[in-house]
Parts: C-alpha cells; structure tokens; sequence
C-alpha cells in the first residue's frame, strides 16, 4: 500500500516500532528516529530493513520523506513535528496508520479510565458469539499490525495521544466510559484533552453507533454531540438500548435479560460491563454471549487485584489508577481504606482527591507529589510519607486495621520512580507478600 513512500517514524516504543515494521511490510523505505541513545532494539529494527538514528531527532532526518508518523508518546508541540509541518509533510499517528490498513470492521473504546478493562470484556463478548476479535491498540497489541492479520473484528483501545493524530479514524461502534482531567502536561488543557477523546466518533455517520455515559455529566454531553446514533450506559436502572443494574446484577434494557454478575464487583468494574454489553448488543451480539464472556471475564493486573492478605488485612494493586478519577473509582465504595498515592501528576490538580477522606483510615504519600497528596487530605486524614514503594507498604501496613484495605491507587504516573505502572505494581505485591513471610506486624 505505501510502495514508494519515504516513511520517517518519530519514536521507537512499541506503538513506533510496530508502525515502523508495518510500514516496511507495505513497501515504504523507512527511518525511525529516537530520542533515545541506547536503544536495545536497534538491532533487530535494522535486521528488519529499517534505518535506526537514535539519540535525537533532527531536520535533516526529514531530507527526501514523504511522510511521518509519530508515536503516542510524540506531543503535538515536539520540534520535529514542527519541522515536519513546516514542509507540508503529512503527520499520522498510530490510530491514522490502523485506519488506512484495516480491511474489517473495528469497534473503538476510549475514556480517562477503564479503557482497557472494556477493550477485553467487548473483545470477549464479540468471541463468545462465534466472532474472530481481537483487542488491540493501547492495550499493547498496536492497531496497524492487528488491522494487517486475518480478524474478522478488531476491538481498538484508544488514547487521547492516538486520536489526536488521525483524521481517518472510522469506528462501526465507539465507547466513551468517561472524562476526567488528565495527560495536561502533553495535551496544554483539559478542552484540548476532551477534544481529542471526541475525535473517537468524529467520523461516523448513519449506520453507526457511539455509547456513551449517562451517569458522567462531562462524557454524556460530549457523546450527546455524537453525528450518529447514541446509546447510553449507566450503574442505574437502564432505559430501552441501555445497560445498567439492578439488585447487584447487569441488566440489558433492550431485553430485560439478566446479564450476571460482576467480578470484582465495583462500581468501575459494573460500568466498564455495562458499556461493554451495550457496544456488543449494537454491534449485534446476543444476550447469552454477553453474559457467557462477562461471566468469565478477569481483568488483567495492576486493575485491582488483591495481590495479599496479611494478619486479615488486603493488599490491592491498582497501579494503573494514574489520575485522580481513576482513584476515585478504585477506592469506590469501599471504606477503612489505607491509601497509597503520589507520583508524577502530570500537570493535573491532585484535590479532587479530598471527597475520599470519608473513606480513608490514612493515607501514605509517595513520590515526586508526595507534598501535594498531603496538603489535599490535611486536617482530614492522617498522612504519612514514604520514600519507596516498600517504606510505603510497611507504614500502609502499620496504620490498617484488620478487615481493612492497603490500596494502591496513586492517582499519578509511575515515572519519576519506576520505569511503568507495571514496575510499580509489581513492586507493591512483592513488598506485601515479604510482609507475610517477615510476619511484620511483631
């Protein structure tokens, strides 16, 4: 499809490096660049045909492109985008790629939290019903290389990042969980960031369906402006083409069919269910498969799992809540919590916060935050600080009563600490589990 074309990629993650192969598989001649130095996939990049600068981007990388894509992680304001746009050079992203390769329908999820909770229940759903889906996008599976395979449906996580880059974009099915401040420090405002996420369903039409959230007053006006039929999610009583509850199970209001319950059953687990029932219903999938791939479905970890339970005390990690909504819903309704929090807050105002202390019996600050988590809950929750993942887990430890929760939810990311949220959680679990084997609490 790109015989001919002078690709340069801008960044060699995952997203990059996968649109960097892709591209070659196509027939584009291509140069990825990286900021980088030591790139341990160099290597095996070049083996594949691909000419690796690592270290930087610089103009002259552009010399004789045709076109650049950029990696998520690439901000809009980056020099080399600059340059790129300086000599009218088209600049796609990962999501533009994807959209210009994919031969079958895809579906796409998109929201502050729980997009990739979603991604796999709706993924599951689709399966259940006899349909070869595979999840990809952010979930780590990059969409350009899913839309060259042989799915029948591709079920597509998408960032902020990714749809700020596309213009091609052209879900059957969208899902917007929910909107939340987040990602400021790349997207310059939170209009922007909201803008992004509405790129989701910017291009469907008659034919098409976007899901929405009725019980998120930011998210539910933003779906509201959707140009094709809306259909709505809630954690209430659903309506006719809505999903909700009723006495702790997942009802579908097209049908009334009984859905199941949920595991974990949370509020955040409930509504990621219910979104996802409503996008498999409109994408034509029955009841039964519904409630057969929900039935069954385990997110996957750092998304709160109980990873240890010390002296009747349960350690969770939800390493992936990395803003203050996300927080918010994995604390949900609980109570007698020992939260953990604190990172890099990504230019976001960590007050929201504060509504949690009803529900707290302490809180440990952690990280680069770690002062700004403690003036959110002064005067309202004892605070403690911690200078490591593992000093913050004893004290946690120390301060929670039996029957009660030490909870990692940091409201911020992991990377002025640790290389990811994976590292972090990982982290959180073996500290928690060395408290059991120490017996710390003598």
């Amino acid at each position: 499809m790109f015989e001919g074309e002078r690709a340069v990629v801008v960044g060699l993650g995952v997203a990059g490096a996968s649109a960097a192969r892709v591209l070659v598989a196509e027939g584009a001649s291509v140069l990825a660049t990286e900021a980088r130095p030591d790139l341990a996939a160099v290597a095996e990049l070049r083996a594949d045909g691909i000419e690796v600068r690592a270290g930087g981007h610089a103009p002259e990388h552009l010399d004789g492109a045709t076109l650049v894509v950029v990696s998520p992680g690439v901000p809009p304001h980056a020099p080399i985008v600059a340059w790129a746009a300086e000599r009218g050079l088209p600049v796609w992203g990962e999501m533009e790629l994807g959209a210009r390769l994919a031969r079958v329908p895809y579906l796409a999820v998109t929201g502050t939290n729980g997009k990739t909770t979603t991604t796999g229940m709706l993924a599951g759903c689709l399966r259940a019903a006899g349909i070869d889906a595979v999840a990809c996008g952010n979930i780590g599976n990059p969409f350009p290389a899913a839309a060259r395979a042989s799915a029948e449906a591709l079920v597509v996580e998408v960032s902020s990042f990714q749809l700020a880059t596309q213009s091609s974009f052209h879900p059957t099915v969208s899902v917007m969980l929910n909107l939340a401040p987040d990602h400021l420090d790349w997207h310059g405002s939170f209009e922007a960031y909201r803008d992004a996420k509405a790129r989701v369903f910017a291009l469907q039409g008659p034919g098409d369906v976007h899901v929405g959230n009725r019980d998120d007053e930011v998210a539910a006006a933003v779906s509201g402006a959707a140009p094709c039929e809306v259909r709505w999610f809630t954690l209430g009583v659903p309506g006719p083409q809505e999903a909700g509850t009723a006495g702790g199970r997942l009802v579908a209001g097209w049908s009334g069919a009984d859905l199941g319950g949920i595991t974990p059953d949370t509020p955040a687990t409930r509504a990621d269910a219910a979104a996802s029932a409503v996008a498999a219903h409109a994408f034509g999938v029955s009841d039964a498969a519904i409630a057969e791939a929900l039935g069954v479905f385990v997110p996957q970890h750092h998304r709160g799992e109980t990873v240890a339970e010390v002296d009747g005390v349960r350690f969770v990690d939800n390493s992936k809540a990395t803003n203050p909504h996300a927080t918010l819903a994995a604390v949900g309704d609980a109570s007698g919590v020992v939260l953990i929090a604190g990172g890099d807050a990504k230019g976001v105002d960590l007050a929201p916060l504060g509504s949690l202390a009803p529900r707290l019996a302490a809180v440990v600050a952690l990280g680069a935050s770690a002062g700004e988590v403690a003036a959110v809950f002064e005067g309202k929750v004892p605070v403690r600080g911690a200078g490591s993942i593992e000093a913050a887990v004893e004290l946690a430890f120390e301060v929670a009563e039996p029957g009660g929760t030490v909870l990692l939810a940091p409201a911020c990311a992991s990377w002025d600490m640790f290389r990811d949220y994976v590292e972090r959680g990982e982290r959180f679990t073996a500290a928690a589990r060395a408290l059991h084997k120490e017996d710390a609490r003598t």
